[in-house]
């Protein structure tokens, strides 16, 4: 189902990638497609190897850059029809409005049985003590609250956003557990933090026999793979499935003629971006993935995409998109496959980063 590869440039042997399978579209793919789906992790989850981020969709009075309700139906349709079937989002996402909008399109559009429903918890949804964080009391309350808002019994897959704060990461999991045994969440991930976290998470749950971890949403791209030194090689030995955030460093990885570092317009518009990449040498693996992009005949976001795609341990990059042709150059990008020249090339210029995202 795979096969072995060569060391990465940090000095890590490279785990097997877990394989994917090709499955027959259902009534709301576009016929004639097949779509590519993956386990997520050692788990027996199906997901398809390209993820629908919904940060994008909910209201605009949060972000200038967010998609109300109405301009965000259109994009839920697209990526049924192209053939996903994992979508993610979080409660803090519009304060609760973009649970709310993707509730209810993929209720409406999709058989629900037959998605991977994701989202997350950790930052404050008011101005009250216990209003974030991930305590019991603030992961119980946020759960039923996600539940609510996205008009579901049961949540796929629920995420702790950070693992920031006070809260013993004992009473952080025993919550958790607690909500995959009443049957409010099937499987719980984690998101963004220190490889010594994870790992201590994940040894407490062993030892209690509570419900583990079966994946981690990190921020890893072309221009920022400080992942690759400790956290991936962590998810491959634990059998953790990755689904990349950011997986085109806030659209600076997708643009097609040379500018200056900017992106798109969200990432020009968000200052969060401006604290991610800031180092002069993403310009260098920008201009190599264009490159590579010109040469190839695609896009450069599909060049980037593809190269997340091969690298082991990786299901589902999320993806965020304000055009449909950011779903459809998405989907493109699985059938594109980078020789071991390719890949060196886009990788050569990378120099070390500050951790970032965390």
């Amino acid at each position: 189902m795979y096969e072995s590869s060569k060391p990465s440039s940090f000095g890590q042997p490279e785990a097997p990638c877990f394989g994917y399978v090709d499955v027959r579209e259902s009534e709301t793919i576009s016929p004639g497609r097949f779509v590519k789906f993956t386990q997520l992790g050692k788990s027996g989850l199906l997901i398809s190897r390209i993820c629908l981020g919904c940060m994008t969709y909910g209201t605009p009075k949060w972000r200038p850059w967010v998609l109300d309700e109405v301009d965000a139906r259109p994009f839920y349709k697209k990526a049924l029809e192209l053939g996903v079937n994992f979508f993610d989002t979080a409660d803090m996402y519009s304060v609760g409005v973009s649970e709310e909008v993707t509730g209810r399109a993929l209720r409406e559009m999709a058989k629900m049985d037959e998605i991977v429903l994701a989202t997350k918890v950790h930052f404050p949804m008011g101005d009250g003590p216990n209003m974030g964080g991930i305590s019991r009391k603030h992961i119980v309350q946020g759960c039923e609250a996600s539940l609510r808002r996205l008009g579901v019994e049961t949540i796929d897959l629920y995420q702790i956003h950070r693992f920031k704060g006070t809260t013993p990461i004992e009473e952080t999991l025993a919550a958790l557990d607690h909500l995959v045994h009443q049957g409010k969440v099937r499987y719980i991930g984690a998101s963004s933090g220190y490889a010594w976290e994870l790992a201590r998470a994940l040894s407490i749950s062993e030892r209690r026999g509570w419900a583990r971890f079966i994946s981690m949403q990190d921020h890893y791209n072309l221009v920022y793979r400080e992942e690759e030194r400790e956290m991936i090689p962590l998810c491959l030995e634990e059998g953790l499935g990755l689904i990349p955030w950011s997986p085109l460093a806030r659209g600076r990885l997708a643009r097609t003629t040379p500018s200056p570092a900017q992106g798109t317009t969200r990432a020009d518009n968000d200052p969060y971006a401006v604290d991610l990449y800031d180092s002069p040498s993403d310009l260098k693996v920008i201009e190599a993935v264009r490159g590579v992009a010109k040469e190839l005949g695609i896009q450069p976001s599909e060049v980037a995409l593809a190269w997340l795609l091969q690298k082991p341990g990786v299901a589902a990059p999320i993806v965020g998109a304000t055009k449909i042709e950011h779903l459809e150059s998405a989907v493109r990008a699985l059938d594109v496959v980078l020789t071991a020249e390719q890949i060196l090339t886009v990788e050569a210029p990378y120099q070390p980063h500050a951790v970032r995202g965390i």
